[in-house]
């Protein structure tokens, strides 16, 4: 059964948007919660599960 890309590469460009996004407010964030180059890894390495874990429990809340 061939891929329909049609339907993959919609997705494929979001995972790689949400990456991007993780790892530029990774390198922008004065303070995480863990080493930085540790939460890079996990954004790069750890598929579309890695940005969202960032984004909830890597980042340090403000205030």
């Amino acid at each position: 059964m061939p891929i329909s890309w049609e339907l993959v590469a919609p997705i494929i460009v979001l995972d790689l948007i949400l990456v991007i996004t993780a790892l530029i407010s990774c390198l922008k964030e004065q303070n995480t919660n863990g080493p930085k180059w540790v939460w890079a890894l996990i954004i790069l390495f750890i598929n579309l599960i890695g940005p969202v874990l960032y984004f909830i429990i890597g980042r340090k809340k403000q205030g």
